[in-house]
């Protein structure tokens, strides 16, 4: 039985492959992307949709342990309250047209970001979304909604002066472990691959605290285009890295 020559080459480049456990993705460039073919861009970011269920797929396929996706940043209230609108609304249709997917995928799902400023229908959303796929062992799909990082430090050095202050905690105890298990990713690993659309070469308040090691990749492509070749080619910037987190090459 004769092998495809394209078939082994692919699988090949596919096995030479390093994969992150953890890729971060800043998902940028719905509006351009509809501005380039005359469109709103409400239907940029209805586009943007797609792209996130292939994030999704190939995580799976890839074999990478976890997905955050930057879905609604803390700054973005400053949008059009109509845009506002249409993206929260595109938040619950992917909920109730792709969970039952998620659940058949071993996806589990987590929301992190400030939920206190969602209207409660919203937040009851994304409960039921985190408790539906909470026994899923599969792909951590993580989504930052409502999301500031430099919002979350905050947040986690005022619970860890409240606990200096009544006592339960000693200031001289207070290291990087401690205020990493104050963050809203507590307990899961800090990304190695960051990867932002657009051609944009900015965090922009997104895991600035766990990124401080991350290799960081920037595609020209608009997120709507995000597809397994951008994919690969993300993986391969980031296979070709060195990765010394201090210390020095072998």
């Amino acid at each position: 039985m004769s092998i495809n020559p394209a078939i082994a080459s692919v699988e090949t480049e596919r096995s030479n492959l390093k994969i992150p456990a953890h890729i971060g993705v800043i998902m940028d460039g719905n509006g351009r992307w509809a501005q380039k073919r005359g469109l709103s861009r409400m239907e940029g970011h209805k586009a943007g949709v797609e792209a996130v269920r292939r994030a999704v797929e190939l995580s799976i396929d890839y074999g990478v342990d976890y997905l955050t996706l930057f879905a609604f940043s803390s700054e973005n209230w400053r949008r059009p309250p109509d845009e506002i609108k249409y993206l929260f609304g595109l938040l619950r249709r992917f909920v109730a047209s792709d969970l039952a997917r998620l659940i058949r995928q071993n996806v589990r799902v987590r929301i992190i970001g400030d939920r206190a400023s969602l209207e409660s229908g919203l937040r009851s959303i994304i409960e039921d979304v985190e408790v539906k796929t909470a026994a899923n062992t599969g792909l951590n799909l993580l989504i930052a909604f409502n999301y500031g990082a430099k919002s979350e430090i905050t947040a986690a050095v005022r619970a860890l002066a409240v606990k200096v202050a009544s006592g339960e905690l000693d200031p001289g105890s207070i290291d990087e472990i401690a205020l990493g298990s104050h963050l809203s990713t507590a307990g899961l690993p800090d990304p190695d691959l960051i990867l932002r659309t657009s051609g944009e070469m900015r965090l922009s308040n997104f895991l600035l605290w766990q990124s401080a090691y991350a290799e960081l990749v920037f595609v020209e492509e608009n997120w709507p285009d995000f597809d397994e070749s951008v994919f690969v080619r993300a993986l391969k910037a980031f296979t070709e890295r060195d990765r010394r987190f201090g210390g020095i090459g072998t």
